[in-house]
């Protein structure tokens, strides 16, 4: 049991610190289930950042609703400014068309937000007080 233990260890511990290469573009996009149902889901292209998200999200960090929706419209302001003026341009290649007359439900908005919060820690990009808000 020990050295299965032992073998375990040394395993993550070279899992852990073999170099992650990271995509140079990402992006999210919003978009409607279906032409009758009100339902909305969010598409992530960044195949880190699952990996990302199962290890910095848990329940006991969860939010409200209204705390997301007011966080990603900031989030969404700045991430459409960076696009707009050309910066960041080798991670942000799209524009987020987030409408906040639109409900989403808290799983797409826990998740967008989420995502900002991914690429502030990996990409070093402040999408939540980083550039002004027009």
């Amino acid at each position: 049991m020990k050295t299965r233990f032992f073998i375990g260890m040394i395993v993550l511990l070279i899992w852990g610190c073999s170099p992650v290469t990271k995509l140079s573009k990402t992006s999210a996009t919003l978009t409607q289930s279906s032409q009758d149902n009100t339902e909305y889901e969010i598409q992530i292209i960044d195949p880190q950042f699952d990996q990302w998200y199962i290890l910095n999200y848990s329940p006991a960090k969860d939010y409200s609703k209204e705390y997301y929706r007011g966080q990603n419209l900031v989030g969404v302001t700045n991430w459409n400014n960076y696009y707009n003026s050309g910066q960041y341009s080798r991670v942000i290649e799209s524009l987020i068309d987030y409408r906040p007359n639109i409900d989403y439900g808290i799983e797409v908005d826990r998740k967008l937000y989420w995502y900002f919060k991914y690429i502030e820690s990996e990409f070093k990009i402040r999408l939540f007080n980083g550039f002004p808000v027009h």
